[in-house]
């Protein structure tokens, strides 16, 4: 635990480590989604795992506080960012987390109805197909522009370090 702490920081950990809960609460959200219809997925089993790895998880970033943690600047570390860097990250995981829902609502949502309303020549489900493909090019977008401005703005602060050190 402390070389991974060291290596990713505080915060780049306790980010990491999230996966070891929200894997399987993903797990749990989609086989609850498909089990009515084919009768083969356990989503409570999915759901008993995620909230026993989430209470770990817990207990884990309890212990986060004491590791010892050696000076020098990493990516991901809340108390080094700048506030510019703070920002553009957070909207990095806003894109993100926006390109993540369109994608498991296009996966988990019967497109048919859409397609031969849209065939029909129904302008509702027209526009609506419109403002999908416009959210998802936003949310794209987003991603692409707050990680190359993140990117810099973390580039400023290391040239910043590194000539006042």
């Amino acid at each position: 635990m402390t070389r991974l702490v060291d290596r990713y920081g505080r915060t780049g950990f306790a980010a990491l480590t999230s996966l070891m809960w929200a894997l399987p609460m993903a797990a749990w959200a989609g086989s609850s989604d498909l089990s009515p219809i084919d009768k083969t997925a356990y989503p409570w089993i999915a759901l008993g795992i995620g909230l026993v790895m989430l209470v770990l998880w817990v207990v884990l970033l309890n212990r986060l506080g004491r590791v010892k943690v050696s000076l020098r600047q990493r990516r991901f570390d809340l108390r080094q960012m700048s506030p510019s860097e703070k920002r553009w990250t957070l909207g990095l995981a806003a894109f993100a987390t926006g390109s993540i829902a369109w994608l498991n609502g296009a996966a988990t949502v019967d497109w048919a109805p859409l397609g031969s309303a849209i065939a029909a020549g129904k302008i509702g489900p027209t526009l609506f197909a419109i403002v999908l493909a416009a959210f998802l090019i936003v949310m794209v977008a987003g991603v692409v522009l707050s990680w190359r401005r993140a990117t810099a703005a973390y580039q400023t602060r290391l040239a910043s370090s590194s000539s006042v050190s």
